[in-house]
């Protein structure tokens, strides 16, 4: 049997397929952006093909599939989402206008404010309020909603999104509203704030629950289509989606909480890299994620990852949690251009797969990273994807002529400024998840993997002056692989506002138990193996405005008052995080945390390589490095364990290219992993 991990992207879709013993097949075809799906159905049957299976017999083969997607992404970013109307509490219909009373970039005085997704027409105002601490001040008033659900039926909205004031405290107003909502607009697709996030903060919540109306339609849909067609095929196993907090869910879960999906593929890539930190014994890892569209790039810390729960995607912000992942416009697609001035610029805006970059031959005519790589000699034309796409060098030369025609140099010359250029922007992204948050990033090691990866990793280690690199030999699909390292997840939160000096420890602890049940009931209606539970609270002192999240699963819960060792925990994490803490001042708690695990069988390692003499490379290569010179090239699958390689070189596979740089020098681990020291560490170790 195999487990499949999938992983759409904007160029290409990615497959993997593991069988019992660790046996890893890769795959990867062209994305097909007009329909997904049928970009899976392309990749399985290469899948099958590698595997010397017809796609029926593959999918009979199949225990699960785990797929990633960037449809709720590319509809958020792409404003291609539902057409939606928001019920909000009379007087209240601008909170998603007025944010916080605060630009992105407050310094920016020409800065436009973002676009909203609910125009201001279709945000109506409904007689109702609800006290924070529960009482209702004014009953939902039929006629009032009555009208709005009116007016929102002669726009013709697809996605309602309902978020009453203080609904976090008691959800019986919008659960009414959505029952009528079900009676009048019964094809609605119905987003509650107290199902997605029932929390304070009122422009985080209304914000999070628009968004999910916004993507859930678009989302759901692709979803079904999905399961059809799988289900049409012949699969009859489950399918799992990649949330942004790193878990799985199924497709109904995934459906119903869209904007949980929202950073779906890079989660794959993220969960991919702590579960290597974890068996590769490098637990301070840099996941670097460079694809054909975007690259993305996070911090795994004693070998986990950061969550967060303020992201902005598009410019809306999310309030769910999720994976802390910095997204930049760097890839093998992103297009070079010169500005007005005579400044290259690369990305963000990418050639996507089609037309793709002008190698392509798609008809792209846009100079692209991929593009100028191919001038320098990195790529060989010839085994692009193991020869199933030969690309078009003097297409390439075209295309980079015209940057050089722009710029006043020569081809060469533009080409390298291209690679330069991405390599820069993509070191500062490194930069802007470890120095600007006070992280060395000297102490880490890059993992660099995603397709375009291997070309850029060492020069952007020797920009941040990193001294390891890391290239797994899945790296082309290391997101899809790390699909399959992950666990179901469901996450449940509620606000539980006070000191906790003065709050009621038994009612804290019901609270708490009452939520693991919740999740728990969630699990169980797909799941029936081992389940493991975590605790956590958003806890702040009483005169700071943001939260820090303190794990409490190591409090004595069968305690009779947990709430001293709650807050001695918020006052340890306090202090590690921020160098004090404030013991004589009250911890306020304000939000409590589950997280509810179904426990999936471990990712097989790979197995271990055979021993065998040193590999000779298998040709050579003239590559751009500030002059022209001969490189070998030596082939990744046939490398032997303990192998060095010393760059210049060039280590290649059907879906990956590796560059190293004079000086580099790579060790072959037993797996066949690239572990690359770069001359810095050369020179401190030597003898």
């Amino acid at each position: 049997m195999y487990r499949i991990g999938i992983d759409v992207g904007g160029t290409f879709t990615d497959l993997v397929a593991i069988d019992h013993a660790g046996g890893t097949t890769l795959a990867k075809v062209p994305s097909t952006p007009e329909d997904p799906s049928l970009g899976v159905l392309d990749g399985l049957n290469e899948l099958g093909r590698l595997l010397g299976l017809a796609r029926p017999a593959l999918l009979a083969e199949i225990d699960r599939i785990v797929h990633g997607t960037t449809v709720a992404t590319n509809a958020l970013l792409e404003r291609k989402g539902a057409r939606v109307g928001l019920l909000t509490t009379e007087g209240h219909r601008d909170v998603i206008e007025m944010r916080e009373g605060l630009k992105d970039d407050r310094y920016n005085l020409r800065m436009p404010p973002p676009e909203q997704l609910v125009p201001r027409p279709l945000r109506l105002g409904v007689r109702e309020r609800i006290r924070a601490d529960g009482r209702i001040e004014t009953p939902l008033d039929p006629a009032s909603l009555e009208q709005a659900i009116a007016a929102l039926k002669t726009t013709e909205v697809e996605a309602v999104a309902i978020c009453y004031l203080h609904a976090w405290r008691d959800p019986a107003h919008e659960k009414a509203t959505a029952a009528a909502l079900a009676r009048a607009l019964p094809g609605a697709y119905v987003s509650l704030s107290s199902a997605v996030l029932p929390q304070i903060k009122e422009f985080e919540r209304v914000s999070t629950t628009v968004v999910n109306a916004y993507v859930g339609p678009v989302l759901s849909r692709y979803l079904a289509r999905l399961e059809a067609r799988l289900a049409e095929a012949g699969y009859r196993g489950p399918t799992l989606i990649m949330q942004s907090h790193g878990g799985v869910v199924p497709i109904a879960a995934a459906g119903r909480l869209a904007a949980g999906a929202v950073l779906s593929g890079p989660a794959g890539g993220v969960a991919g890299s702590v579960y290597a930190a974890r068996f590769a014994g490098v637990p301070d890892l840099i996941p670097f994620d460079m694809g054909g569209t975007s690259t993305d790039i996070c911090l795994v810390v004693q070998g986990e990852a950061t969550l967060v729960a303020d992201r902005r995607v598009g410019g809306h912000r999310i309030a769910l949690n999720s994976l802390d992942i910095a997204s930049i416009g760097a890839g093998g697609g992103s297009i070079a251009r010169v500005d007005a001035g005579g400044i290259l610029h690369v990305g963000p805006a990418s050639a996507g797969a089609m037309p793709g970059p002008a190698c392509y031959g798609h008809g792209g005519t846009a100079a692209t990273v991929t593009d100028a790589n191919l001038v320098l000699g990195y790529l060989d034309p010839a085994t692009f994807l193991g020869g199933a796409r030969r690309l078009d060098r003097p297409a390439a030369e075209a295309a980079v002529d015209r940057i050089a025609g722009a710029l006043g140099v020569s081809r060469v010359a533009a080409a390298r400024g291209i690679h330069r250029v991405v390599n820069t922007n993509m070191a500062e992204g490194v930069r802007l998840v470890s120095v600007r948050r006070g992280v060395d990033p000297r102490r880490f090691a890059l993992f660099a993997f995603g397709g375009a990866a291997g070309l850029h990793a060492t020069e952007i280690a020797r920009q941040l002056d990193l001294r390891r690199v890391i290239v797994p030999r899945v790296a082309a699909v290391l997101s899809a692989w790390g699909m399959l390292a992950t666990d179901l997840r469901f996450e449940v939160s509620r606000s539980h506002i006070g000191d906790t000096g003065a709050l009621d420890g038994a009612a804290v602890k019901q609270l708490y138990d009452d939520m693991e049940a919740d999740g728990l009931a969630r699990l169980r209606a797909s799941f029936d193996g081992t389940a493991k539970t975590s605790r956590a609270a958003d806890m702040r002192y009483g005169e700071q405005v943001f939260e820090v999240t303190v794990a409490l699963d190591d409090v004595d819960w069968r305690a009779a008052d947990p709430l001293p060792q709650i807050a001695e925990r918020f006052h340890r994490r306090h202090e590690a995080l921020y160098t004090y803490s404030l013991p004589e001042q009250e911890a306020v708690l304000v939000n409590a945390r589950v997280t509810v695990s179904g426990v999936l069988e471990e990712l097989p390692q790979e197995p271990a390589l055979p021993a065998a003499p040193p590999q000779p490379p298998r040709g050579s290569r003239r590559v751009y490095l500030d002059d022209w010179t001969e490189a070998p090239v030596y082939a990744f699958d046939a490398l032997a364990p303990a192998q060095t390689i010393a760059g210049p070189a060039i280590v290649e596979s059907a879906m990956t290219t590796v560059l190293l740089r004079p000086g580099d020098a790579a060790a072959v681990t037993e797996r066949g992993w690239l572990d690359i020291a770069l001359p810095a560490a050369l020179r401190e170790n030597a003898p």
